[in-house]
């Protein structure tokens, strides 16, 4: 297998500029464009200083990036409803796609386009995508030509519940969902909801019953377990840089047993290298800045509920690292090439 030249659209968000340090490093991909609307003709290193002595490109307007001849595999890290007309315009070319959008994560056209409140201008090639959460997918991602990245939320609660789903150990229709991230994971555009004197020293709750992650997490589950999933799931937002903390309720069936739920739990994942089973709760620094799920389960006997608790970094193992990871699957590289780097402790 060949080393891959890689074009980065989107490159000065958060996620575009994480994909940039972690394929700066990895041993088989070649960063050859790296594309930003609002800094076109701008050094990237003088965009992002942390980057400097890695990657020396000039950012460009995503219209001048020669798709066809300079890459063969693209990234996208584009906003929500903006990803789906560049699919639509190079599908054509021989590239391979990873969207870290939402715009192919749903399974139903009519389903995007009630949560995301627009038309999908791409609805032809939705049954192309394929949900890249490698730890459930492995076998359709290696096969595919179009990988929808799955939401930071989501990757949280979909590797904390869906072994028990799997083997139908909790009622899927009764789930609650409670997730805390850090700021990055509402992007870079300057917000007043974001800015510092708002989000420091301060915790709050949002998009309660209308976030666009519910229908990706009840889709996802649904499919992989093969039962009807509900789930009511309500996010935070905490004055942190990066990272996301979900602690998950779910109702055991009857007759539920903490051995079959840590059966479960390690029949799942013990194999995966990117999921670690934790004895006691995980916390967020134990996953910064890598590619780790950390998962805890229990089984509270007094209440017959399970409490799932997973950490992840929202901006690695939450986009751009299971990028790279669905990137290194869809080439036939080993798959923790360029991820094997510890967190960033303290």
């Amino acid at each position: 297998m060949n080393d891959l030249d890689v074009g980065i659209v989107g490159a000065s968000g958060y996620t575009g500029s994480e994909l940039i340090r972690i394929l700066a490093e990895h041993p088989r991909a070649n960063i050859r464009a790296v594309t930003s609307e609002a800094h076109a003709g701008k050094k990237l290193q003088g965009l992002f200083p942390h980057l400097n002595g890695l990657i020396d490109l000039e950012l460009i307007r995503s219209g001048d990036m020669d798709v066809e001849n300079d890459v063969d595999i693209v990234f996208l890290a584009l906003p929500h409803t903006v990803s789906m007309g560049f699919v639509k315009e190079i599908w054509n070319e021989d590239v391979d796609v990873i969207d870290l959008s939402g715009d192919f994560r749903l399974s139903s056209v009519e389903d995007y386009e009630k949560w995301y409140s627009m038309e999908h201008s791409c609805p032809e090639l939705n049954d192309k995508a394929v949900y890249g959460l490698p730890e459930l997918f492995r076998e359709t991602i290696a096969n595919a030509r179009l990988v929808s990245n799955p939401g930071c939320y989501p990757t949280s609660a979909i590797i904390g519940l869906a072994p028990f789903l799997k083997e139908k150990l909790i009622d899927p229709s009764k789930i609650i969902v409670d997730s805390k991230s850090g700021v990055t994971g509402a992007g870079v555009k300057v917000r007043t909801s974001t800015h510092f004197p708002n989000i420091n020293e301060d915790f709050r709750a949002y998009g309660i019953g209308t976030h666009r992650h519910t229908p990706e997490i009840e889709d996802v589950l649904s499919i992989y377990s093969g039962s009807v999933v509900s789930i009511q799931f309500t996010p935070h937002l905490l004055p942190l840089d990066r990272g996301i903390l979900s602690t998950i309720y779910a109702k055991a069936q009857e007759g539920t047993t903490e051995d079959e739920i840590q059966e479960a739990l390690h029949s799942h994942y013990s194999p995966e290298e990117f999921i670690r089973i934790r004895e006691e709760p995980p916390s967020l620094k134990q996953v910064r800045g890598s590619n780790y799920c950390d998962v805890h389960a229990h089984l509270d006997s007094r209440t017959g509920n399970m409490i799932i608790v997973t950490v992840i970094d929202n901006l690695v193992k939450g986009a751009s690292g299971q990028a790279v990871q669905n990137m290194n699957i869809m080439k036939g590289f080993d798959e923790g090439t360029g991820l094997r780097t510890p967190p960033l402790m303290p």
